[in-house]
């Protein structure tokens, strides 16, 4: 079992919500990185999805995209994540899925890329521009080489589509919550100046189908901004992803109330 799977499966026989945090790598800067991995574990963060910065994440919402122009300022490059993701691995071995783009893979070669980051210490990656019918190939390779390609089911996705993703999901499945980009809505909506747009039974219509063709356990994200958003989600759901919500407290170097949030999200999953 990967690391992956032994915890998604602790998590399971615990009866416990998964709670997914998402950072980005660099930000602050590669030491401020390794120590929000470890401040995120210790409020009980179970899985650390690690951004890597791309010029045009399609995907994220602002406070995303400004972590990532940040990083790219601070020279993070694939190379220098390799190297931090070693680093990370000398100090804990919380399951890391990095969340990127094809570009930066397929310039780096993606036989190349899975085995070179497997061996660094990465557990899997969740690439959002790559539908699923255009991920055989990197599926083939990433089940080669055990290691984990994570894919997305929408509100928009298709009852024929849903089946197909689910008959080859491995690690877990990506629910997106809302149409749209990143960034968190409902109770962190005014932070971000965003409507709360989350429809809690699509959630639960989504799950459901899902949970009918697969027991790969399925993680909600995208718009959960505070521990009743988490919540709401988790009840359709074996985890929930946070990311921008964290993410802005951390480009304000304010890594301590990033950690009291986790922990905040975490003691409300499991009451």
């Amino acid at each position: 079992m990967t690391r992956l799977d032994k915890v998604l499966a602790e998590l399971k026989n615990q009866n416990k919500k998964g709670l997914f945090i998402y950072l980005m790598a660099g930000v602050p800067d590669e030491a401020g990185t390794i120590e929000a991995v470890k401040a995120a574990e210790r409020a009980g963060a179970n899985v650390i999805e690690l951004g890597i910065p791309f010029s045009d994440p399609l995907a994220d919402g602002p406070v995303i995209q400004e972590a990532g122009i940040k990083a790219i300022k601070g020279g993070m490059n694939l190379t220098r994540l390799l190297d931090l993701i070693k680093k990370i691995r000398t100090e804990t071995q919380i399951p890391l899925i990095g969340m990127g783009y094809i570009n930066n893979i397929l310039h780096y070669g993606v036989e190349k890329f899975v085995k070179d980051f497997k061996e660094a210490g990465l557990d899997g990656m969740i690439i959002p521009d790559v539908p699923h019918e255009e991920s055989a190939d990197i599926r083939a390779v990433c089940k080669k080489e055990d290691f984990h390609l994570i894919e997305f089911v929408t509100p928009g996705t298709t009852v024929e589509r849903m089946k197909e993703t689910c008959s080859s999901a491995d690690g877990f499945i990506y629910a997106v919550s809302v149409n749209g980009v990143t960034g968190a809505r409902d109770g962190g909506a005014q932070a971000f100046g965003q409507a709360a747009v989350i429809d809690y039974e699509v959630i639960g219509k989504v799950a459901e189908l899902v949970k009918k063709e697969t027991n790969v356990p399925l993680a909600v994200g995208f718009g959960i901004g505070s521990p009743e958003a988490a919540v709401a989600a988790a009840k359709h759901s074996d985890a929930v992803i946070v990311g921008s919500a964290v993410v802005s407290k951390i480009l304000q170097n304010k890594l301590g109330e990033a950690e009291k949030f986790i922990a905040s999200l975490r003691t409300a999953l499991d009451a």
